[in-house]
Protein backbone atom coordinates (compact mmCIF):
# COMPACT_ATOMS: atom_id res chain seq x y z
CA UNK A 1 0.00 0.00 0.00
CA UNK A 2 1.52 3.42 -1.46
CA UNK A 3 1.13 6.77 0.97
CA UNK A 4 -1.99 7.74 -1.71
CA UNK A 5 -3.57 4.25 -1.01
CA UNK A 6 -3.54 4.56 2.94
CA UNK A 7 -6.14 6.03 4.93
CA UNK A 8 -5.44 9.18 7.02
CA UNK A 9 -8.05 8.50 9.11
CA UNK A 10 -7.01 5.67 10.97
CA UNK A 11 -3.11 6.39 10.99
CA UNK A 12 -2.11 4.40 7.88
CA UNK A 13 -0.88 7.73 6.38
CA UNK A 14 0.97 8.72 9.19
CA UNK A 15 2.86 5.27 9.53
CA UNK A 16 3.51 4.88 5.83
CA UNK A 17 4.90 8.84 5.24
CA UNK A 18 7.20 8.33 8.35
CA UNK A 19 8.33 5.45 7.03
CA UNK A 20 9.04 6.50 3.49
CA UNK A 21 11.08 9.36 4.76
CA UNK A 22 13.93 6.93 6.61
CA UNK A 23 17.42 7.93 5.72
CA UNK A 24 18.07 3.93 4.50
CA UNK A 25 22.04 4.73 4.92
CA UNK A 26 21.26 5.73 8.50
CA UNK A 27 17.95 4.78 9.67
CA UNK A 28 17.46 7.56 10.87
CA UNK A 29 13.54 9.45 10.65
CA UNK A 30 13.74 12.89 9.24
CA UNK A 31 13.67 15.55 11.82
CA UNK A 32 10.08 17.09 12.45
CA UNK A 33 11.44 20.60 11.99
CA UNK A 34 12.71 19.60 8.58
CA UNK A 35 9.18 18.60 7.61
CA UNK A 36 7.68 21.58 9.25
CA UNK A 37 10.14 24.03 7.36
CA UNK A 38 9.36 22.16 3.96
CA UNK A 39 5.73 22.49 4.48
CA UNK A 40 6.03 26.37 5.41
CA UNK A 41 7.92 27.09 2.57
CA UNK A 42 5.78 24.46 0.04
CA UNK A 43 3.08 27.64 1.01
CA UNK A 44 5.25 30.81 0.81
CA UNK A 45 7.44 29.57 -2.05
CA UNK A 46 10.06 32.34 -0.50
CA UNK A 47 12.90 31.53 1.90
CA UNK A 48 12.34 35.07 3.51
CA UNK A 49 8.75 34.96 4.34
CA UNK A 50 9.45 31.14 5.68
CA UNK A 51 11.89 32.30 7.63
CA UNK A 52 10.14 34.64 9.06
CA UNK A 53 6.99 32.58 9.94
CA UNK A 54 9.40 29.61 11.80
CA UNK A 55 11.38 32.74 13.94
CA UNK A 56 14.68 31.11 11.87
CA UNK A 57 17.28 32.68 10.00
CA UNK A 58 17.19 32.03 5.92
CA UNK A 59 20.54 30.06 6.39
CA UNK A 60 19.01 27.63 8.87
CA UNK A 61 15.92 27.19 6.50
CA UNK A 62 18.22 26.36 3.39
CA UNK A 63 19.57 24.15 6.19
CA UNK A 64 16.59 22.16 6.98
CA UNK A 65 15.67 21.86 3.38
CA UNK A 66 18.84 20.56 2.17
CA UNK A 67 19.14 18.15 4.98
CA UNK A 68 15.80 16.64 4.19
CA UNK A 69 16.69 16.57 0.07
CA UNK A 70 19.53 14.25 1.11
CA UNK A 71 17.64 12.05 3.25
CA UNK A 72 15.24 11.78 0.74
CA UNK A 73 17.54 11.61 -2.14
CA UNK A 74 15.92 13.88 -4.22
CA UNK A 75 16.16 18.11 -5.22
CA UNK A 76 11.70 19.35 -3.48
CA UNK A 77 12.42 22.54 -4.52
CA UNK A 78 13.69 24.19 -7.91
CA UNK A 79 15.73 27.41 -6.95
CA UNK A 80 16.51 30.69 -8.85
CA UNK A 81 17.35 34.19 -7.74
CA UNK A 82 13.78 35.43 -9.07
CA UNK A 83 11.81 32.32 -8.11
CA UNK A 84 11.40 29.19 -5.60
CA UNK A 85 8.87 26.32 -7.12
CA UNK A 86 8.31 22.78 -6.28
CA UNK A 87 9.99 20.00 -8.11
CA UNK A 88 7.60 17.04 -9.02
CA UNK A 89 9.02 15.29 -6.15
CA UNK A 90 8.29 17.96 -4.42
CA UNK A 91 4.67 17.90 -5.31
CA UNK A 92 4.35 14.20 -4.45
CA UNK A 93 5.59 14.71 -0.85
CA UNK A 94 3.27 17.79 -0.42
CA UNK A 95 0.23 15.92 -1.09
CA UNK A 96 1.51 12.64 1.09
CA UNK A 97 2.63 14.41 4.00
CA UNK A 98 0.28 17.35 4.43
CA UNK A 99 -2.72 15.04 5.96
CA UNK A 100 -0.40 13.16 8.29
CA UNK A 101 1.21 16.42 9.44
CA UNK A 102 -1.91 17.41 10.21
CA UNK A 103 -2.84 14.22 11.96
CA UNK A 104 0.15 14.65 14.04
CA UNK A 105 -0.25 18.14 15.32
CA UNK A 106 -3.81 17.17 16.17
CA UNK A 107 -2.87 14.49 18.21
CA UNK A 108 -0.31 16.55 20.04
CA UNK A 109 -2.95 18.99 20.70
CA UNK A 110 -5.19 16.69 22.20
CA UNK A 111 -2.34 14.91 24.34
CA UNK A 112 -1.73 18.48 25.70
CA UNK A 113 -5.66 18.98 26.48
CA UNK A 114 -5.67 15.65 27.74
CA UNK A 115 -2.74 16.49 30.35
CA UNK A 116 -4.26 19.92 31.56
CA UNK A 117 -7.57 17.94 32.05
CA UNK A 118 -5.25 15.21 34.33
CA UNK A 119 -4.50 17.91 37.33
CA UNK A 120 -6.09 18.19 40.60
CA UNK A 121 -7.61 15.48 42.82
CA UNK A 122 -9.41 12.38 41.91
CA UNK A 123 -11.43 10.91 45.23
CA UNK A 124 -12.20 7.42 44.80
CA UNK A 125 -14.44 5.73 47.81
CA UNK A 126 -14.88 2.63 48.33
CA UNK A 127 -16.70 0.16 50.77
CA UNK A 128 -14.54 -2.19 53.59
CA UNK A 129 -11.52 -2.78 52.73
CA UNK A 130 -10.09 -1.55 49.50
CA UNK A 131 -9.47 -4.73 47.33
CA UNK A 132 -5.97 -5.91 45.74
CA UNK A 133 -7.66 -4.48 42.54
CA UNK A 134 -8.33 -1.37 43.59
CA UNK A 135 -5.28 -0.60 44.85
CA UNK A 136 -2.96 -1.80 41.89
CA UNK A 137 -5.23 0.38 40.16
CA UNK A 138 -4.57 3.04 42.21
CA UNK A 139 -0.69 2.75 42.31
CA UNK A 140 -0.91 2.20 38.45
CA UNK A 141 -3.24 5.41 38.08
CA UNK A 142 -0.77 7.30 40.26
CA UNK A 143 2.55 6.06 38.39
CA UNK A 144 0.92 7.48 35.16
CA UNK A 145 -0.44 10.71 36.02
CA UNK A 146 1.46 12.43 38.49
CA UNK A 147 -0.31 15.57 38.53
CA UNK A 148 -3.21 14.38 39.78
CA UNK A 149 -3.10 13.48 43.14
CA UNK A 150 -5.57 10.32 43.98
CA UNK A 151 -7.28 9.83 47.37
CA UNK A 152 -9.04 7.40 48.54
CA UNK A 153 -11.25 6.94 51.55
CA UNK A 154 -14.01 4.24 53.13
CA UNK A 155 -17.46 4.02 52.44
CA UNK A 156 -20.10 3.22 55.24
CA UNK A 157 -21.31 -0.71 54.01
CA UNK A 158 -24.76 0.66 54.46
CA UNK A 159 -24.45 3.60 52.46
CA UNK A 160 -22.51 2.88 48.90
CA UNK A 161 -23.91 5.97 46.83
CA UNK A 162 -24.68 8.84 49.76
CA UNK A 163 -20.97 9.76 49.28
CA UNK A 164 -21.15 10.38 45.67
CA UNK A 165 -24.40 12.16 46.14
CA UNK A 166 -22.90 14.76 48.36
CA UNK A 167 -19.80 15.18 45.97
CA UNK A 168 -17.43 13.71 48.48
CA UNK A 169 -15.75 11.41 46.33
CA UNK A 170 -15.39 11.63 42.27
CA UNK A 171 -16.44 7.81 41.79
CA UNK A 172 -16.93 5.04 43.94
CA UNK A 173 -16.38 1.57 44.40
CA UNK A 174 -19.41 -0.36 45.47
CA UNK A 175 -21.06 -3.99 45.96
CA UNK A 176 -23.21 -4.76 42.93
CA UNK A 177 -26.30 -4.24 41.84
CA UNK A 178 -26.41 -0.76 41.12
CA UNK A 179 -29.64 0.18 39.35
CA UNK A 180 -29.73 4.30 40.09
CA UNK A 181 -31.19 6.44 37.54
CA UNK A 182 -28.47 9.43 38.41
CA UNK A 183 -25.34 7.03 38.49
CA UNK A 184 -23.42 5.41 35.29
CA UNK A 185 -22.29 2.10 36.17
CA UNK A 186 -18.46 1.72 34.94
CA UNK A 187 -15.86 -1.43 34.89
CA UNK A 188 -17.19 -4.18 36.70
CA UNK A 189 -14.79 -6.26 38.53
CA UNK A 190 -13.62 -8.53 41.69
CA UNK A 191 -15.86 -11.42 41.11
CA UNK A 192 -16.02 -14.03 43.49
CA UNK A 193 -18.35 -17.04 44.97
CA UNK A 194 -20.35 -15.84 47.85
CA UNK A 195 -20.26 -17.93 50.90
CA UNK A 196 -22.36 -18.46 53.74
CA UNK A 197 -21.01 -17.16 57.34
CA UNK A 198 -21.87 -19.44 60.41
CA UNK A 199 -21.14 -19.78 64.07
CA UNK A 200 -18.61 -22.52 64.52
CA UNK A 201 -21.71 -24.54 66.27
CA UNK A 202 -24.72 -24.14 63.44
CA UNK A 203 -26.30 -27.08 61.86
CA UNK A 204 -24.52 -26.29 58.55
CA UNK A 205 -21.04 -26.08 60.05
CA UNK A 206 -19.29 -29.18 58.81
CA UNK A 207 -20.64 -28.34 55.80
CA UNK A 208 -18.16 -28.43 52.46
CA UNK A 209 -20.56 -26.34 50.19
CA UNK A 210 -24.38 -25.61 50.77
CA UNK A 211 -26.72 -25.09 47.83
CA UNK A 212 -28.98 -21.68 48.14
CA UNK A 213 -31.94 -23.67 48.36
CA UNK A 214 -30.40 -24.77 51.58
CA UNK A 215 -31.03 -20.67 52.86
CA UNK A 216 -34.99 -21.17 53.38
CA UNK A 217 -35.39 -21.12 57.12
CA UNK A 218 -32.47 -19.51 58.13
CA UNK A 219 -31.67 -16.03 59.46
CA UNK A 220 -29.80 -14.12 57.53
CA UNK A 221 -27.95 -10.93 59.42
CA UNK A 222 -28.76 -7.76 57.02
CA UNK A 223 -27.50 -4.23 56.43
CA UNK A 224 -29.02 -0.89 58.17
CA UNK A 225 -29.00 2.33 56.54
CA UNK A 226 -30.04 4.22 53.78
CA UNK A 227 -28.84 1.71 50.69
CA UNK A 228 -32.08 1.09 48.46
CA UNK A 229 -34.21 -1.99 48.98
CA UNK A 230 -32.80 -3.50 46.20
CA UNK A 231 -29.67 -3.58 46.96
CA UNK A 232 -29.92 -4.50 50.58
CA UNK A 233 -32.01 -7.40 49.57
CA UNK A 234 -29.75 -8.74 47.21
CA UNK A 235 -27.11 -9.00 50.68
CA UNK A 236 -29.59 -10.58 52.68
CA UNK A 237 -32.09 -12.19 50.18
CA UNK A 238 -35.49 -12.72 51.80
CA UNK A 239 -36.24 -16.12 50.01
CA UNK A 240 -34.30 -18.53 47.94
CA UNK A 241 -34.12 -18.69 44.23
CA UNK A 242 -37.19 -21.12 44.30
CA UNK A 243 -38.84 -18.99 46.59
CA UNK A 244 -38.59 -20.45 49.56
CA UNK A 245 -38.98 -18.12 53.14
CA UNK A 246 -35.37 -16.67 54.18
CA UNK A 247 -35.63 -14.89 57.82
CA UNK A 248 -34.51 -11.43 57.95
CA UNK A 249 -32.13 -11.31 60.50
CA UNK A 250 -30.87 -7.97 62.70
CA UNK A 251 -29.52 -5.16 61.04
CA UNK A 252 -25.80 -4.16 61.61
CA UNK A 253 -23.97 -1.04 60.11
CA UNK A 254 -20.28 -2.55 59.55
CA UNK A 255 -19.17 -6.58 58.58
CA UNK A 256 -17.58 -6.72 62.02
CA UNK A 257 -20.53 -5.85 63.59
CA UNK A 258 -22.15 -8.80 61.88
CA UNK A 259 -19.75 -11.47 62.48
CA UNK A 260 -19.63 -10.56 66.28
CA UNK A 261 -23.66 -11.30 66.04
CA UNK A 262 -23.01 -14.54 63.89
CA UNK A 263 -20.46 -16.02 66.85
CA UNK A 264 -23.45 -14.77 69.19
CA UNK A 265 -26.05 -17.50 67.48
CA UNK A 266 -28.07 -14.29 66.35
CA UNK A 267 -28.29 -15.15 62.40
CA UNK A 268 -25.79 -16.01 59.66
CA UNK A 269 -24.25 -14.20 57.00
CA UNK A 270 -23.46 -13.96 53.17
CA UNK A 271 -19.96 -12.25 52.13
CA UNK A 272 -18.04 -12.79 49.72
CA UNK A 273 -14.55 -15.26 49.55
CA UNK A 274 -11.59 -13.04 49.62
CA UNK A 275 -13.82 -11.03 52.42
CA UNK A 276 -14.26 -14.66 53.90
CA UNK A 277 -10.43 -14.86 54.61
CA UNK A 278 -9.82 -11.38 55.39
CA UNK A 279 -11.67 -11.89 58.40
CA UNK A 280 -10.68 -15.16 59.35
CA UNK A 281 -11.78 -16.53 62.91
CA UNK A 282 -11.65 -19.40 64.93
CA UNK A 283 -15.07 -19.09 66.31
CA UNK A 284 -16.39 -18.75 62.43
CA UNK A 285 -17.03 -20.88 59.48
CA UNK A 286 -17.47 -19.84 56.08
CA UNK A 287 -19.37 -22.64 53.17
CA UNK A 288 -19.30 -21.91 49.62
CA UNK A 289 -22.91 -21.13 48.47
CA UNK A 290 -23.88 -22.78 45.17
CA UNK A 291 -26.66 -21.74 43.21
CA UNK A 292 -26.71 -17.28 43.83
CA UNK A 293 -24.65 -14.78 41.47
CA UNK A 294 -21.00 -13.90 42.59
CA UNK A 295 -20.32 -10.98 44.27
CA UNK A 296 -19.12 -8.23 42.24
CA UNK A 297 -17.64 -4.81 42.44
CA UNK A 298 -18.34 -1.80 40.30
CA UNK A 299 -16.73 1.24 39.59
CA UNK A 300 -19.71 3.96 39.80
CA UNK A 301 -19.67 7.85 38.72
CA UNK A 302 -22.66 10.66 38.64
CA UNK A 303 -24.19 10.46 35.33
CA UNK A 304 -22.47 13.75 33.04
CA UNK A 305 -19.53 13.82 35.19
CA UNK A 306 -17.38 10.99 33.72
CA UNK A 307 -14.28 13.51 33.64
CA UNK A 308 -10.56 12.39 31.98
CA UNK A 309 -9.41 11.03 35.28
CA UNK A 310 -12.38 8.77 36.45
CA UNK A 311 -12.25 7.48 32.84
CA UNK A 312 -8.64 7.03 32.91
CA UNK A 313 -8.72 5.25 36.80
CA UNK A 314 -11.90 3.01 35.09
CA UNK A 315 -9.26 2.03 32.37
CA UNK A 316 -6.98 0.56 35.18
CA UNK A 317 -9.92 -1.41 36.79
CA UNK A 318 -10.57 -3.17 33.94
CA UNK A 319 -7.01 -4.35 34.72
Amino acid sequence: MSAREADPNNGDLIILVLAELIDHRGGMPVEIRELECFLVLADELHFGRTAERLYLSQSRVSQLLQALERRIGGPLFERTSRRVALTPLGKELVTSLRPAYAALERAVDGAREYATLMKGTLRIGFQGAASDEILRAVAAFQERNPNCLINVCELPLTDPFGGLRRRMVDAAVVLLPVAEDDLVVGPVFSRHPQTLAVAKGHRLAGRSTIDAEELAGETLIAYSGPAPGYWRQAQAPTQTPAGALVHRGPEVATLQEGLSLIAAGRGTMLICRPTAAKNDRADLIAIPVTGIPDSALALVWRRGEDTPSVQAFAEYLKG
